[in-house]
């Protein structure tokens, strides 16, 4: 399953990536994350942060691994929790002095959980476009 969203936010890149690389202001602007924590307070490729999110009637503890980091322009993170495996890539694009964001997650479901759990598809991408907004008043807020 993909799950795929884009927003343009009235901010300049640099300042969109400062908000989404820097771990330790997401439970400030995000209404989606909560419980986040790393080591370095910001995301680092190769390494290992955790947040909570509640896709579901529960809470799922995640803990992706940075997989890529292009400065400026990509995000890729990926893990795997109750044999779902996901990956999840984020684009930033310029374009005259805004910031196209775009989220891409692929969802994959593993063994024999496949012929029994089916994930919600409304509401991942639901999450996604909340997390965007999100993303989009904080790096809009005092411009």
């Amino acid at each position: 399953m993909e799950i795929s969203e884009s927003i343009l936010i009235n901010a300049a890149p640099e300042r969109v990536w400062d908000i989404f690389t820097d771990l330790t202001c997401w439970e400030k602007w995000s209404t989606v994350f909560s419980n986040v924590s790393c080591e370095a307070g910001r995301l680092i490729e190769g390494k290992c942060f955790s947040f909570c999110i509640r896709p579901f009637s529960f809470p799922m503890n995640i803990e992706p691994v940075v997989e890529e980091m292009v400065p400026g322009r990509r995000i890729v993170w990926s893990g795997a929790k109750h044999g779902i495996t996901a990956r999840h890539e984020f684009f930033f694009t310029a374009e005259d002095g805004k910031t196209q964001v775009t989220s891409r997650e692929i969802f994959k479901v593993t063994g024999i959980r496949r012929l029994f759990f089916h994930l919600p598809k409304r509401r991942l991408h639901r999450l996604s476009v909340m997390m965007l907004n999100d993303l989009r008043n904080a790096a809009e807020k005092g411009q």
